[in-house]
């Protein structure tokens, strides 16, 4: 099972690569946060210029990188903990952090969808933001699209809607290492999906990524093709 990301967890990792005046920054937008629900509607929007904007993992450790933070910016963790720090649980919780989905740009909107997962670790949100992941799932854009099949969509999302996701991931290039959740979720009726991707692929006389033939019997794919 995937480990869940605590947002205290989250803090201190980015605490790491945040600079003295970057952490002093969020320590007040957090407190503010707390203080003024309202507050969060201007503070959002500046966590990138304001945290940075880089990876949140250190790509020079010397440790193995935690597969849970694949994709994370540094922005990406500061708004989440923004979203944590708002007083709020359940369905308000969910109307806060939709309202700043649907009026951020891009990046906003990546950071409400990782920090999704996060929030939800004691339970406090719940179900209430998985229109937020249907919508993100609808876009062309691969960052959102693997934002949304971080570890609250992979939690959350129904099993047809959960396939269809992988499968669009498939064929817009996403590595299958940046979806959550796949090694518990992965069922017959995807194997059978991948199968057909993989045996038209083939027809085709294009290679299939090796993700894919992870997650498929190889010898399907022969005999169709010998057939």
């Amino acid at each position: 099972m995937t480990r869940k990301t605590s947002p205290d967890e989250l803090h201190v990792l980015l605490g790491t690569r945040l600079t003295g005046e970057g952490e002093q920054w969020l320590t007040a937008a957090l407190d503010r946060t707390r203080q003024d629900r309202a507050a969060i509607g201007a503070l959002f929007p500046a966590a990138g210029r304001r945290c940075g904007r880089g990876p949140l993992l250190d790509v020079e450790s010397s440790r193995p990188p935690d597969p849970r933070f694949r994709g994370w910016t540094v922005d990406d963790a500061a708004r989440t903990l923004m979203m944590a720090a708002l007083p709020l649980h359940g369905t308000d919780l969910g109307d806060e952090v939709a309202a700043l989905y649907r009026y951020g740009d891009a990046a906003e909107k990546r950071g409400v969808l990782r920090g999704l997962g996060p929030l939800d670790t004691d339970g406090k949100l719940g179900d209430h933001a998985l229109p937020l992941v249907h919508d993100g799932l609808r876009t062309n854009d691969t960052r959102l699209i693997t934002a949304a099949l971080a570890s609250y969509g992979a939690r959350y999302l129904q099993p047809a809607a959960y396939r269809q996701g992988v499968l669009k991931c498939v064929f817009l290039g996403i590595p299958l290492a940046d979806i959550a959740g796949l090694d518990e979720r992965a069922d017959a009726e995807l194997a059978r999906m991948l199968t057909d991707y993989a045996r038209e692929r083939r027809a085709a006389g294009r290679d299939v990524p090796a993700d894919v033939l992870g997650l498929v019997d190889p010898t399907d794919i022969t005999l169709s093709r010998e057939a």
